[in-house]
């Protein structure tokens, strides 16, 4: 079942944003991004992405959804609100990740259709769904392959 989150929800949804960052950093990288995306998860991070969920899903209720299963959180997806969707012209999917013992079941797809209905309830310049996937994320490029997605631009990066 998916659902909007709940202030209910915080620390299950902070220990999904654990694994979600630490993921990242394990395996898209050597030993040193896993160490700056770790380095990164301190109680101030905590604080700080907890009031930003809080802010996005007081703007748009289901800017934040999560699945429920066997009475704990097994995934969430983060599609940013409507007022952020000048970003890449678009609705901006944030975040969608899926505890390691629910992958290979429907969580993930619960999700992505829970994100892609809050998109399209979305006024936005361009009609699109976008993300950020690292290109070594081998599993993401293909749930987001099987669900439609296409390459459009690439992102770059550099330290501020």
């Amino acid at each position: 079942m998916v659902r909007p989150y709940r202030d209910a929800d915080a620390e299950d949804l902070w220990e999904l944003k654990r694994g979600f960052e630490r993921e990242l950093g394990t395996s898209t990288g050597d030993d040193a991004k896993a160490e700056t995306y770790e380095g990164k998860l301190d109680d101030d991070y905590r604080t700080e992405y907890l009031d930003w969920v809080e802010q996005c899903v007081t703007e748009q209720e289901r800017a934040v959804q999560v699945s429920e299963r066997d009475g704990k959180l097994a995934g969430y997806v983060f599609v940013l609100p409507e007022s952020l969707a000048y970003i890449w012209d678009a609705a901006v999917l944030n975040e969608i990740y899926v505890r390691p013992e629910f992958r290979g079941s429907d969580v993930a797809d619960e999700l992505m259709e829970a994100a892609l209905a809050f998109a399209r309830e979305q006024s936005l310049p361009l009609d699109r769904l976008v993300l950020d996937v690292d290109q070594k994320n081998e599993r993401a490029q293909r749930f987001y392959e099987r669900w439609g997605f296409e390459n459009w631009g690439e992102m770059v990066a550099r330290s501020v």
